[in-house]
């Protein structure tokens, strides 16, 4: 199958330079959704310049569904479409950066064979903010995870991402060949760092000789990544399928994209500057305001925009309450909290999420937003909320948040309709949610959400005071009385 061909429209937008010229030099460990509309659309652009040919991308996955993604990818030649969706139009484009996708096999030979090739330079991962076994109570690596264990009983046939990474640095460093940079691409703080635990943290259980090497001769630069990507459902297709273009899985995104790294790439690196990478020794600066600002922001109007019927992002924000819920909290209980870059300052980056959040176009879903709380309430939310406490500053709004969190994983909404489980855990979650309605410091004991902060009287009595007027009053008037 070719995603270019007689019926798809001249409007398509087509990879600016020769494919067949390309070769491999980055390995990517995750072809989801954000993957192919951000770090493959950077290297696209600088292809397109005539640029670094030498850095094309090879795809993997390590988990049973990554294969269905492999044989989409490889029936279209590695190709990706990617539909920029703004409020004045669309700008579809064919991206042709990845060149290959190695076999999905439950051992991984083959993704370590491809990371163990000279040609590989840079292995960057999008595995997720949950897949880097990150224990949160400790908010460490957790060697005792059984995932972990069963790759430092079995390092030659590794299940995880980072047992791969470890047999592949191990083969490299008896053949002498320098080590490869790991890039990890995943909107959690401190990335790099992260990444470094797990891999030398996977390593230490098999070899620790090979570990205390990988911490002295592997770079894991930090990074923060931005770009609202929707899941693809027939909606996605549908808009691909309007410009003559049959992709089971195209991308839809929004216009706005960042990316700011550490530029620490002993082995080389792309010129990724020329495609609009911000390199900088303040990532951390950059991250904390896009995590606490537009992360954050998510995880505000999610839970109310849900309760109150909403379904989609924008017409969360398009919701008068929810709308002023969003404005009060970040304006007083988050942007006090975080610095500012060179290239906004907080005031400035939350009228720039405003307006990227009311997108019409971008038909991102509240469910979505809803996914997963419990790993991403301790990330975006739970820290402010510590900051708050520690500077005695207001925190009504964000406990306000948790209480919402905590009432939509009551599983139903107030007329009685059911809400479909929306979270790893959502079945222990619906059960402490009941609890909570009668003791709600049962939900604040989630310390691998919220560590101490169940122990902060303050804290504490504010949420249960909210909680007990979603309960009892329902969301509109207990929101409301936020907002005044």
């Amino acid at each position: 199958m070719t995603l270019i061909n007689d019926q798809t429209d001249s409007a398509v937008a087509r990879p600016g330079y020769d494919r067949s010229g390309l070769s491999h030099g980055i390995v990517h460990v995750g072809l989801g959704n954000f993957h192919r509309a951000h770090q493959a659309v950077y290297l696209d652009d600088l292809f397109a310049k005539g640029l670094d040919h030498d850095w094309a991308l090879t795809g993997a996955g390590v988990r049973a569904p990554d294969a269905k993604m492999r044989n989409q990818l490889k029936a279209q030649d590695c190709l990706s479409t990617v539909i920029e969706l703004s409020a004045t139009g669309e700008s579809p484009r064919i991206i042709g950066s990845m060149i290959d996708f190695v076999e999905v096999d439950e051992t991984n030979g083959p993704l370590v064979a491809k990371m163990t090739d000279p040609a590989t330079r840079i292995v960057s991962l999008t595995v997720t903010e949950g897949g880097y076994y990150v224990n949160p109570v400790t908010e460490t690596f957790d060697p005792t995870h059984p995932d972990i264990v069963a790759d430092g009983e079995a390092p030659d046939a590794p299940r995880t991402v980072f047992g791969a990474v470890v047999a592949a640095l191990r083969a490299r460093r008896a053949a002498g060949t320098p080590a490869f940079t790991v890039m990890s691409c995943d909107n959690i703080p401190g990335n790099g760092d992260v990444t470094r635990d797990a891999v030398t943290g996977t390593a230490r259980l098999s070899d620790p000789e090979l570990a205390d090497w990988i911490a002295e001769n592997v770079a894991f630069p930090n990074s923060m990544v931005d770009r609202i990507t929707p899941a693809t459902g027939d909606h996605e297709r549908a808009v691909a399928a309007k410009y003559g273009i049959n992709d089971p899985v195209p991308v839809t995104c929004e216009p706005f994209r960042q990316w700011v790294l550490e530029d620490n790439f002993p082995q080389g690196r792309p010129r990724l500057e020329e495609a609009g990478v911000t390199f900088t020794d303040k990532v951390h600066d950059y991250e904390r305001m896009k995590i606490r600002i537009l992360n954050g922001g998510h995880a505000i109007i999610a839970y109310s925009g849900a309760l109150l019927g909403c379904e989609l992002v924008d017409e969360a924000m398009a919701h008068p309450l929810v709308h002023a819920y969003f404005r009060k909290v970040e304006e007083t209980e988050v942007l006090p909290h975080v610095h500012p870059v060179p290239e906004f300052t907080p005031e400035a980056y939350l009228e720039l999420i405003d307006e990227r959040f009311s997108n019409p176009a971008v038909k991102d879903t509240i469910r979505r937003l809803c996914l997963d709380g419990s790993n991403r309430q301790p990330k975006f939310i739970v820290p402010s909320i510590a900051d708050g406490l520690k500077a005695g500053a207001p925190v009504e709004g964000l406990a306000l948040e948790s209480a919402l969190w905590c009432r939509y994983c009551a599983g139903t909404l107030e007329d009685g309709t059911a809400i479909a489980p929306n979270d790893p855990s959502w079945d222990a979650l619906v059960a402490l949610s009941a609890e909570a309605r009668e003791t709600p410091v049962a939900w604040l004991s989630q310390r691998s959400v919220y560590g101490e902060l169940a122990k902060n009287e303050r804290f504490a009595g504010l949420f249960a005071d909210w909680l007990g007027r979603l309960w009892s009053q329902g969301v509109t008037k207990t929101v409301e009385d936020y907002v005044g």
